[in-house]
């Protein structure tokens, strides 16, 4: 459903892209320098994941601004506690006085986390010159910041000095397609899947007709049955950073990424600098190692390295895996 990727290499900026394979659509996990990802990727992002609002994790709130300003388009923002004022100081930094009612209909929704049960949300239009609109509180169950029927995502608060939420995307139900199998029956691809996903997970009627251009169509039944779209159980992707090795943090991690597929985790210092690690209340790479053993998660990707070590990532990456493997 989703490839995941890093926005920078491993010593720029941190951030991941989910990008829905065939949707037009994506989530962002972190707003620092995204001049690595093309305007179309930007352009398909809905929703934003701000872990906090440290300049390489926020500075790049100006650049999705420019691009979406002018376009008929919602973006939603989520954060910890001060994400909203965080907009719209942003947004209040500049000279609006070109946009009317007869702007581009774009809104932004920015929603902030305090850790409980509910969350504070407020929206900004450009037809209003972004002035802030009226704030409203929403209940929220079990960390779910954000839910609808294809996945899910979920926080959790760690302690960085400050809050810095770590999230986890959690698909309903993985359906993947077999493209040899699909070409086997004459099938192309197509924005057609993704209707046929949806489908899959919301157990829909197996009788049910899909349509795949103006002539043709399938059955869901005939779909399955041929091979072209297996089920399984729903990815979950998780995304880590900027947070001391401390074991509440831990115990955090541990068991938001338990048996994840993905565990992307900061790992900033060289164990060797485990006291400036401490100090920065960042990780060290063979600490992000014990934490993803302790998770079990399929894939375990560090990142967030410290430029101090430029020239040294092999070092940082043997650490981690090292411990990673229980070493």
């Amino acid at each position: 459903m989703v490839q995941p990727r890093l926005v920078n290499d491993v010593f720029g900026d941190p951030g991941l892209l989910l990008d829905f394979s065939f949707g037009k659509r994506a989530l962002l996990f972190d707003l620092g320098d995204l001049t690595s990802l093309s305007t179309r990727e930007i352009l398909r992002v809905q929703h934003v994941f701000v872990s906090h609002m440290h300049m390489d994790h926020f500075i790049g709130f100006d650049h999705l601004l420019r691009l979406f300003l002018h376009r008929d388009a919602a973006l939603t923002i989520f954060g910890p506690l001060g994400i909203i004022d965080a907009v719209q100081a942003k947004l209040r930094a500049y000279t609006w006085n070109l946009l009317d009612e007869t702007s581009p209909d774009f809104m932004i929704r920015a929603v902030e986390w305090n850790a409980g049960n509910a969350v504070k949300q407020q929206s900004f239009k450009s037809r209003w010159r972004f002035a802030p609109g009226i704030p409203s509180d929403l209940p929220i169950s079990s960390h779910i910041l954000y839910d609808e029927p294809d996945f899910h995502v979920e926080a959790a608060r760690l302690d960085h000095g400050i809050p810095s939420l770590a999230f986890a995307f959690q698909e309903r139900l993985r359906v993947n397609v077999h493209k040899a199998d699909l070409e086997r029956c004459g099938l192309p691809l197509g924005p057609w899947l993704t209707e046929a996903k949806r489908l899959v997970r919301g157990r829909a009627d197996p009788q049910t007709a899909i349509a795949i251009d103006g002539e043709r169509q399938v059955i869901l039944s005939d779909l399955l049955a041929s091979g072209a779209l297996v089920t399984a159980p729903g990815m979950r992707v998780v995304y880590a950073t900027d947070f001391a090795f401390t074991p509440a943090n831990v115990n955090k991690i541990a068991s938001l990424a338990r048996n994840a597929d993905y565990l992307f985790i900061e790992s900033v210092f060289l164990e060797q600098d485990m006291l400036l690690a401490e100090s920065k209340r960042h990780l060290t790479a063979r600490q992000a190692g014990q934490i993803a053993a302790a998770a079990k998660a399929a894939r375990r990707i560090p990142m967030h390295f410290s430029p101090r070590y430029l020239g040294r990532e092999a070092e940082l990456q043997a650490e981690f895996e090292t411990a990673a493997r229980g070493e």
